[in-house]
């Protein structure tokens, strides 16, 4: 049933992606296919060891799963699946919080390559991956994401586009989606097109075509209508209001992409272009521009010759440019980021009963901040890897498997400008890391249709450069904020558990974790105010609380419940029922104080039901109070909301159908408690509203 999940395995084929080095490392939770069809099989970006896999650490989101769960953004399409929340400062920038963690603790890629934006930077800055123009989303946690490297302690979220076709596709093939309604009155879409131009033509070596892809896609929104409630910013009531101010939206964007494809391999070269334009509802007359370009280049080959299974080649280089515009239609801040990337992949042919992968990533990262609230100086981050995966089957099904990635990185600070007004970030200065990481896994099956699993993992971050060198006020957080020059390698230690049971259409999934940090760092109040000069002479100075960048110990544990049952089998009805639960407890050991941003106990009852062409459903999604947090927040009530959906499949030529949903039926008013507090009640859930989504596919 739609929004319910599938066990599957893995199975051959292309691409050889870095997604797929993931989820075969570690034992972790079983992998769950959002929203697909009953004969759908799941391939988590191609398996690296081609070899079937029961127990896989993701969660897959595609087909009617993902057209339901669609939202303007990333975290905001992915909140409510098992441990991932959504950061949430408005409607138009959230970034996935996966177990707690979140910013560059969560990794972004895109058809696991890197995903070049300033959304870690801060909280009102957006991911420049839009939900609309993507095919199937795949997020990853637990310690097998630690090919990745250490800033992937949270998880991996991949966004898979199909941009450069990496298999012989039909001669030609069209999707096409088309959404309107909602609470922010979305009116968008988004069309694919694709292709192959000849056979047994192409490069010698391959024996192949050329495989081709066109994109394109296009949202406007208004300010998202919300339940009647009182607007509180820094601590003072605003005027009572039905809707989120500042924010309505535009994106729009495409790409082209083409490759050679046969039984060989592939290989291929695409080019996308992206606009964002967007509110912000903490500064009611600042707008954001945001465009990036991404040019990208991939290729496998399956030699199967010198020992080697598979080699994969993946590199792109991104610009990428975000403008903060004043009321008066003056550019305050320019965001500028300039980012290449590389990662090679080798799977070696079985030996001594060892398959594995071995493999290389290089990243660099320029970045720059100019304008008045510029809090950071301008950047550069180089990265170099190595990574290993093995695995080793024993009798009885047992699986053992381990990893380990080595890392430097070089973070480089600018230091203020020559004819600087105004000495904040000091003279040129650099660091250097050598982060470490490893990770063991098993996974046993067991009777009556049981299966374990365990993983232990220790997993290290550089610091990232506004980490190291900020000093500012930063206006998303209304604080000055001070990086630490001297801050080491953030380290932490990872152990899980589960147990999965499978009968047919019924299962049980329970996942237990804790992850201790040794160096967490922290972005923590001194309990100092600043005194910042006004812009404008003659206005009084303003005063901001000091915040400031600290290792400290913390630790984070929590679990996930997972289970389905069919209650009616067969014609003409079938109904299943579905409930998620989870929980992160996050602790500051240092100050004795809960961490900032934890979402609370979340539950979600689904009722699937199905009936010919018609399919619908009803979905109660709770959360709790979240009472812990620390000095410097306030708690954040929790709520209970329904949601009501149905689709229609047309008989029209192809696949075609039609989407009805009715989000918060009650109108319930609720926050989201993993949101920042100073855009938390600015920025309620939405409201009841009503959506249609149309989509073929030819």
């Amino acid at each position: 049933m739609i929004n319910q999940p599938k066990r599957t395995g893995a199975v051959p084929g292309w691409p050889l992606k870095a997604t797929a080095l993931a989820a075969c490392l570690c034992a972790a939770p079983p992998l769950r296919a959002q929203g697909m069809p009953a004969s759908e099989t799941v391939v988590i970006t191609g398996n690296p060891l081609g070899a079937e896999r029961t127990l896989q650490p993701a969660v897959v989101l595609g087909g009617t799963g993902l057209v339901l769960r669609r939202s303007a953004t990333l975290g905001e399409t992915l909140d409510g699946l098992p441990g991932v929340a959504a950061s949430g400062f408005g409607p138009n920038a959230s970034r996935p919080v996966i177990r707690g963690l979140d910013g560059d603790r969560v990794r972004l890629l895109e058809n696991g390559g890197a995903s070049v934006d300033a959304s870690s930077l801060s909280f009102d800055h957006a991911p420049a991956i839009d939900p609309l123009r993507v095919e199937r989303l795949e997020v990853l946690r637990g310690p097998a994401v630690l090919l990745y490297g250490g800033s992937a302690a949270g998880g991996v979220v991949n966004a898979i586009d199909n941009r450069i076709p990496r298999s012989v596709p039909a001669p030609f093939s069209a999707r096409a989606e088309l959404r309107a309604g909602g609470a922010a009155s979305e009116r968008g879409g988004a069309t694919v097109l694709e292709g192959l131009i000849g056979r047994g033509g192409g490069i010698s070596s391959i024996g192949g075509g050329l495989a081709w892809h066109v994109d394109a896609f296009s949202r406007r929104t208004d300010n998202p209508k919300v339940p009647r409630h009182t607007p509180v910013q820094d601590g003072v009531p605003l005027a009572e209001a039905d809707r989120v101010r500042n924010a309505a939206a535009w994106a729009e964007g495409g790409a082209l992409g083409a490759s050679f494809v046969g039984a060989a391999g592939y290989a291929g070269v695409s080019s996308e272009a992206h606009r964002h334009r967007y509110g912000v509802p903490v500064e009611p007359d600042v707008t954001i521009r945001m465009q990036r370009e991404r040019h990208a280049v991939s290729a496998g080959w399956k030699p199967g010759a010198f020992g080697l299974e598979r080699v994969a080649l993946d590199a792109a280089r991104t610009n990428y440019r975000h403008e903060e515009v004043e009321g008066s239609g003056e550019v305050g801040t320019v965001f500028k980021s300039r980012g290449n990337d590389a990662r090679i992949e080798v799977q070696h042919a079985p030996w001594a009963g060892l398959r594995g992968v071995v493999g290389a990533q290089w990243e660099a990262l320029a970045f720059s901040a100019l304008g008045e609230e510029a809090f950071v100086p301008g950047t550069k981050t180089r990265q170099q890897a190595l990574f290993v995966f093995e695995e080793l089957a024993l009798p009885g099904g047992v699986v053992l498997s381990g990893g380990a990635r080595a890392e430097r990185v070089r973070v480089a600070s600018d230091g203020d400008a020559p004819d600087a007004a105004e000495v904040r970030f000091g003279a040129p200065a650099a660091r250097s890391f050598s982060p470490r990481s490893a990770a063991f896994g098993l996974r046993m099956p067991l009777r009556g249709g049981f299966a374990a699993t365990a993983s232990l993992a220790s997993s290290q971050r550089a610091p990232t450069y506004y980490e190291l060198f900020a000093n500012g006020v930063h206006v998303a957080t209304g604080a000055l904020e001070v990086g630490d020059a001297s801050l080491a390698t953030e380290r932490s230690r990872h152990a899980e558990a589960g147990v999965a049971w499978v009968s047919g259409p019924h299962k049980v999934e329970v996942q237990v974790f804790t992850t201790r940090f040794a160096d967490y760092i922290a972005l923590d109040a001194t309990g100092n105010d600043a005194v910042v000069p006004p812009q404008v002479p003659g206005d009084p100075p303003e005063v901001f609380p000091e915040y400031a960048f600290r290792a400290v110990r913390a630790r984070l544990t929590g679990f996930e419940v997972e289970a389905r049952t069919r209650l009616v089998a067969g014609a003409p009805l079938q109904a299943d029922l579905g409930l998620t639960l989870d929980q992160v407890r996050g602790s500051n050991l240092t100050t004795g104080e809960p961490l900032p941003r934890i979402a609370p106990l979340r539950a979600r009852l689904a009722l699937d039901l199905a009936r010919g062409a018609l399919r619908g459903g009803v979905v109660v999604r709770h959360a709790a109070k979240q009472a812990r947090v620390p000095a410097t927040d306030a708690p954040t009530a929790g709520y209970t909301m329904l949601d009501l959906w149905a689709m229609l499949t047309l008989p029209w030529p192809g696949e075609a159908s039609v989407i009805a949903r009715v989000g918060n039926v009650t109108d319930r008013l609720g926050y989201n408690a993993a949101a920042i507090a100073t855009a938390r009640r600015l920025t309620p859930l939405p409201g009841r509203a009503a959506s249609v989504v149309m989509g073929w596919r030819w």
